[in-house]
């Protein structure tokens, strides 16, 4: 089969690959019909490169339609149109039974000291063949697998596997009040879903980019945006919109490659990434530093005694972090891998004709699977208004 494969920092390309085969009796195949990049991949696509190998298969974000079931698979049959969770959960273990899916300890990481394998993410993670390529092994298929409905054009569903339930994680976690306000930090698709979420709620939402068309986007939905390209200060200017105070809540929907703050974060993941990976990844696991522009930005807009949520994605071990401000101003601070599956049940309902998240305006590029070296690039330097790339295989 063709899949999309890491061959070192920057650099991506579609090889043939073997298919995939039923490893065990909880295990499926599924043909995949769509597929997304997503943020994180671009995380492994610059900065985690050490904790990857060449030839690893990326990609967390796939549907598609049910090849092969192994003997325990449930109740999945050949022919079922099924969305992929990014995290691989067992749904019966001591976390699952508690619904923080992320943390099954059935295919938990313990020799890495980490949470649930995740599909397409390094070795920190289960190293699991992911899913932007033509065909897909789903370890758990037993409980994993989201049925949707035929008919409906794939991207109606797509977005459950994980930009979804971890926008949806990302407003629940900021534990916004009735008729409260909430800052969100970055438009990019999660930070869009978690906008429209939080408007469609009834909250009043605010919130930060500097990139023109992501701007633009979020204006179309009613979101206010404070543009962080054209303002002098941004906590300044959204205490100004919220009677000096701030917003009731924050969420920081970008993660570790925040842009703005200081250089010096950027500089040293670039320089740790030119070691060799014996070297480079023992270093980024116990000085890691993240550029964390857009968590400092919440933590400065948020009110006093508000709350902090955080859904971008982070690996620094050693980011330094104001406490003494997060300390004085008494924020609490919630944050994780999206426990998927126990958010589906309350979003599925909203997947209608009606569309009130707007899952249908958030694809700005589809592409063919074996243009998905040029799909990373345009998104990762933000090129040719690229917001959600989804690739066909």
């Amino acid at each position: 089969m063709r899949a999309l494969t890491w061959q070192g920092q920057g650099d991506v390309s579609v090889e043939t690959v073997p298919d995939p085969t039923i490893q065990a009796p909880t295990d499926a195949i599924i043909k995949v019909t769509s597929t997304a990049i997503c943020g994180s991949d671009l995380h492994l696509y610059e900065v985690l490169g050490p904790f990857l190998d060449k030839g690893d298969i990326l990609g967390h974000e796939p549907m598609g339609i049910v090849e092969e079931v192994g003997s325990d698979a449930g109740d999945l049959k050949v022919g079922d149109r099924v969305v992929v969770p990014f995290n691989i959960s067992c749904g019966h273990c001591w976390m699952c039974e508690r619904q923080w899916f992320a943390a099954c300890e059935t295919t938990q990481n313990r020799s890495q000291g980490m949470g649930a394998s995740l599909f397409g993410f390094t070795k920190l993670y289960g190293q699991v063949p992911g899913g932007q390529a033509e065909y897909l092994r789903v370890p758990q298929a037993q409980f994993g697998p989201i049925k949707v409905p035929d008919g409906p054009a794939d991207e109606r569903f797509l977005y459950l596997s994980d930009v979804l339930p971890t926008a949806w994680q990302a407003v629940e976690y900021a534990r916004v009040p009735d008729g409260g306000s909430v800052a969100v930090f970055g438009l990019g698709p999660i930070g869009q879903m978690a906008s429209r979420i939080a408007r469609h709620r009834g909250y009043r939402v605010i919130a930060v980019d500097s990139v023109p068309e992501r701007n633009a986007m979020a204006r179309r939905h009613g979101i206010e945006v404070v543009d962080a390209g054209t303002v002098d200060d941004v906590t300044t200017a959204i205490r100004d919109l919220t009677d000096g105070r701030g917003t009731d809540s924050a969420i920081d929907a970008v993660g570790m490659e925040a842009h703005g703050g200081s250089a010096i974060p950027e500089l040293a993941q670039k320089m740790v990434n030119k070691l060799p990976d014996a070297i480079s990844a023992p270093l980024m696991q116990v000085a890691g530093v993240d550029r964390t522009a857009a968590l400092v930005g919440a933590v400065d807009a948020v009110r006093r005694a508000g709350v902090v949520s955080l859904s971008g994605v982070y690996g620094g071990t050693a980011d330094p972090i104001n406490m003494l401000k997060i300390f004085d101003k008494g924020i609490s601070l919630q944050m994780g891998q999206a426990h998927v599956k126990r958010w589906t049940p309350e979003i599925l309902p909203l997947l209608t004709d009606e569309d009130p998240l707007g899952v249908h305006d958030l694809e700005t590029h589809r592409l063919p699977l074996e243009s998905a070296p040029h799909g990373y690039e345009i998104f990762q330097k933000k090129q040719d208004e690229c917001i959600k790339v989804v690739l066909s295989p």
